[in-house]
């Protein structure tokens, strides 16, 4: 559900600039920034490299098994 809040310019600007290196969207930088920091939060023993690849881990694609002929 979209919703309006106001974030500060400088946030703003550096999101979007992340985002443009790593191709997402500014909603989408703010969100993946986000989630980084609930799971940091969450788990404070956790390396942010840790986070990182469980993230990358948790939106990979799950496909069926290839059989060969």
């Amino acid at each position: 559900m979209p919703v309006n809040i106001e974030l500060s310019d400088e946030l703003v600007a550096e999101a979007k600039r992340h985002g443009q290196v790593f191709h997402r969207s500014l909603p989408g930088q703010i969100e993946y920034w986000s989630r980084i920091g609930k799971i940091a939060e969450e788990n404070p023993d956790l390396p942010y490299s840790l986070i990182k690849v469980i993230r990358l881990a948790r939106e990979e694609q799950v496909f069926e098994e290839y059989t060969f002929d």
